[in-house]
């Protein structure tokens, strides 16, 4: 009756994260039918409807709403507790599933994975790139990548590294309209800014000259929620980007890109970028902790460690 009920409630719950019971049932690992059959054997022993399906699209009823709310946890708990036990004697192993922003994944956490893969190979990895924010309880995400914004109280925090924003332009824009000297002069050029797809808001351009902070006024004349769109813009001429080391320094390198203002803070009157990105490996708990997880941010650490100038 208990194993009935568990298989229920895992049908009901992967039915809801993945919008449909097919879904759940590719997750699962079972057919549709029978994933329809452990909800109807749930809703029966609960006298009540969980679901409301129809042939377009899946949803809660009032109670499917209640109940979800209260086992949402179970099976993610239930899970973490077996991986817990084996911890104690087992190298890493099994799923781990990784989320991080678009541009930050792409180019630095997806090129760390196939050596981890190498080094520990009965870890099976998912990486979900995405600059939406991320649920790792409804996702079934182990390890968020996030930068100060995006950290939670609810969990715990380890810092990979610290990125340097840089301002560049391409060689054609610069013999077209000049360079600028000073951040003031940021006014009469054209600036490529980056919008935040978690809350919406203008990436600000601020800066720091001899400890003292100012935010320039600037012309955004190309606003975009994606920076690989930006450096795009950036390398044929379209104006000024404020990028990540991570993207604009193997271009700066190739002469593709040009760096503005001095990016040593130790010059006196040295201009430099205000608060380089800080990002973190984010996990649920200490509980969750487990071998597959520690591994990864440990490889991480290790591998970024010194990867930018100026960090």
């Amino acid at each position: 009756m208990i194993m009935d009920t568990l298989r229920g409630v895992e049908s009901f719950i992967r039915s809801v994260e993945e919008g449909s019971i097919a879904g759940a049932a590719r997750r699962l690992g079972i057919t549709p039918a029978a994933a329809s059959q452990n909800i109807a054997r749930l809703e029966r022993s609960l006298g009540t409807r969980l679901l409301q399906r129809t042939t377009r699209k899946l949803g809660l009823t009032e109670s499917g709403q209640v109940y979800y709310d209260r086992v949402r946890h179970v099976i993610a708990d239930l899970e973490q507790a077996g991986e817990a036990v084996s911890s104690l004697q087992d190298a890493p192993r099994g799923p781990l599933k990784i989320a991080a922003s678009v541009a930050f994944g792409r180019h630095v956490v997806a090129p760390l994975v196939p050596a981890f893969v190498a080094r520990y190979p009965d870890v099976r990895v998912e990486l979900l790139i995405t600059d939406a924010a991320v649920d790792h309880i409804r996702e079934g995400v182990d390890i968020s990548v996030r930068f100060a914004e995006q950290l939670e109280p609810s969990l715990i925090a380890r810092r990979l590294a610290t990125v340097p924003m840089l301002l560049c332009a391409s060689p054609d824009y610069i013999a077209r309209r000049g360079r600028p000297k000073k951040p003031e002069d940021l006014v009469h050029h054209d600036c490529l800014v980056y919008r935040f797809a978690v809350h919406g808001r203008l990436f600000q351009w601020t800066f720091l000259q001899d400890g003292t902070l100012f935010e320039p006024a600037i012309e955004a004349k190309i606003v975009s929620n994606d920076i690989d769109t930006l450096t795009e813009m950036a390398l044929a001429g379209a104006g000024i980007a404020r990028l990540g080391a991570f993207i604009s320094e193997p271009l700066i390198d190739k002469g593709m890109l040009v760096p503005l203002f001095d990016r040593d803070p130790g010059t006196p009157g040295a201009i430099t970028g205000h608060a380089p990105f800080d990002f973190y490996a984010c996990y649920l708990d200490r509980q969750a902790e487990t071998p597959k997880i520690r591994a990864f941010i440990d490889h991480a650490v290790a591998a970024l460690k010194g990867r930018w100038r100026g960090a």
